[in-house]
C-alpha cells in the first residue's frame, strides 16, 4: 500500500509538488506557517481540491482531474488526527471511538474500541469523557478514533505541539509503538524537528508550496537552506532550571537536573523556575572533565546521536540529565573525540555566554529553534 500525491495551484493557494508515501513509512512535512502543509493534508482528506493534481493509494484514485474523477471525501479511507482532537465531550472514550466505525456493525464495535484504546495505551479508560482525561489522553483517543476507520493512509496534524514536553515525549513514543502495528502510510506535520528526528523515516521541507529538499532528518538538519526555509535562525534548545541563590560578583547560580549552573543576575526569587535557551554554537565539549578552565559550566553529558551533512559542520544530540542540549561542532572534532552514540562527554558553556533574552521564566513547552548556518559554521 502506498500514497502517491501531485498537485499543482497557482491561487489563492500554490503548490507545485509531488511526491509518494510507502506502506509502513512516517514522512514529515515541516516548513513556515503558509508553505502549504495542512493544504496537502487537506487535498489527501479530500476536503480541498488543486487546480490540476493526482491522488492515489494503494492504486485507487482518489482524485485525477485531468480524468475529471474525484472521490467524496467521505469515500476515501483515511484517518486524521488534529491538535484540538476534536472529540465529542458528551461521549466516552470508547463511544468517541466507536462513532468512527461506520463501516462495522454495532455489535462488534465496543470490542474494536477497547482494542484500538489499549493500543494506544488506555485500558481501563474506556467509560471516561474528554474532561476527565488530561491532554495526552485525549490525544490517544483521537488516535485510536483515527484508527477505527481502518484507515488507508493516517494524517497527523501538529499533534503533539499543544502538549507538556513529557506528555508529548510519551505520545511520541506511544507512536514508536503503533508503528510495529500500521501497516499504511504516515504523515506529520510538525514543526518540531527534534520530534522529525526521532518519528520520521522521510522528511519534506516546503517552501511557498515547493518541495526545497526531501531527505532524512539528518540531512535536512545539516543543510542551510533547507532550515532557512523552515524560518528557522538559530540552532538551539531550552533546559529548565530554578534560581539557586545570587552570588555577590553578580552571577545567578541555577539548579538544574542537567548539574549547577551560572549565568548573569537575572530578575527571579530564589525557587523562582526559568528556562534557558542555550544556542548550539555556544556548547563545547571534552572527553575528560576540564581543569583550569574559565568556563564556569561544565555538564556531564552522553552522546545520543550525531547528525553529519555534505560540509564541515555537524551537530551532535546530548542528554544531559534528563534534559537535552546541542552542540554544534566541525567533523573534524567528532572524529578527533570519537563522539558516537553512547559515548560519555563534558558540555561547557561560558556564563557570559547567555544574554538576558536567553534566560525566562520557565514556559509550558519546549522552545527550540535551528539556525540556518548550523553545519555550513563548525
Amino acid at each position: 500500500m502506498a500514497l502517491e500525491f501531485e498537485a499543482h495551484n497557482i491561487a489563492p493557494i500554490p503548490l507545485a509538488l509531488k511526491f509518494e508515501v510507502a506502506s509502513g513509512e512516517l514522512l514529515v512535512i515541516a516548513g513556515r506557517s503558509g508553505a502549504g502543509k495542512t493544504t496537502i493534508l487537506r487535498a489527501i482528506a479530500g476536503l480541498w481540491h488543486p487546480a490540476t493534481g493526482r491522488v492515489a493509494s494503494n492504486g485507487q484514485i482518489w482524485l485525477d482531474t485531468a480524468a475529471g474523477r474525484a472521490c467524496p471525501a467521505h469515500h476515501r479511507r483515511v484517518g486524521v488526527v488534529l491538535q484540538d482532537y476534536a472529540l465529542f465531550p458528551h461521549l466516552t472514550a470508547a463511544q468517541n471511538v466507536a462513532a468512527a466505525m461506520g463501516d462495522i456493525p454495532r455489535r462488534r464495535r465496543v470490542a474494536e474500541a477497547g482494542r484500538l484504546l489499549a493500543l494506544a495505551g488506555l485500558s481501563g479508560l474506556e467509560a471516561r469523557r474528554p474532561a476527565q482525561l488530561s491532554g495526552g489522553q485525549q490525544q490517544r483517543v483521537a488516535i485510536a478514533r483515527a484508527l477505527a476507520r481502518r484507515p488507508e493512509v493516517l494524517l497527523l496534524d501538529e499533534p503533539f505541539s499543544a502538549l507538556d514536553p513529557g506528555t508529548r515525549h510519551q505520545l511520541q513514543t506511544q507512536i514508536l509503538e503503533l508503528r510495529e502495528h500500521l501497516r499504511m502510510p504516515v504523515i506529520l506535520v510538525t514543526h518540531d524537528l527534534e520530534e522529525a528526528r526521532v518519528l520520521a523515516d522521510r522528511v519534506l521541507v516546503l517552501e511557498d508550496g515547493r518541495a526545497l529538499r526531501t531527505g532524512t532528518t539528518d540531512e535536512v538538519l545539516c543543510e542551510p537552506p533547507a532550515l532557512k526555509a523552515l524560518g528557522l535562525r538559530e540552532l538551539s534548545v531550552s533546559l529548565t532550571a530554578s534560581v539557586k541563590r545570587h552570588e555577590e560578583d553578580g552571577l545567578t547560580q541555577l539548579s538544574s537536573s542537567a548539574g549547577a549552573l551560572f549565568v548573569p543576575r537575572i530578575d527571579a526569587a530564589p525557587g523562582q523556575a526559568v528556562e534557558l535557551r542555550i544556542p548550539a554554537h555556544e556548547v563545547l565539549l571534552s572527553i575528560t572533565r576540564p581543569d583550569d578552565l574559565s568556563a564556569l559550566n561544565v555538564l556531564p553529558a552522553i552522546v545520543e546521536h550525531v547528525s553529519q551533512g555534505d560540509g564541515p559542520g555537524a551537530v551532535v544530540h546530548l542528554r544531559c540529565g534528563g534534559q537535552r542540549l546541542l552542540a554544534r561542532v566541525t567533523q573534524r572534532s567528532v572524529r578527533a573525540l570519537a563522539l558516537v552514540e553512547g559515548v560519555r562527554c563534558f558540555a561547557i558553556l561560558k556564563a557570559l555566554s547567555l544574554a538576558p533574552r536567553d534566560i525566562s521564566t520557565a514556559r509550558s513547552h519546549d522552545a527550540a529553534g535551528f539556525d540556518a548556518g548550523a553545519a555550513s559554521q563548525g
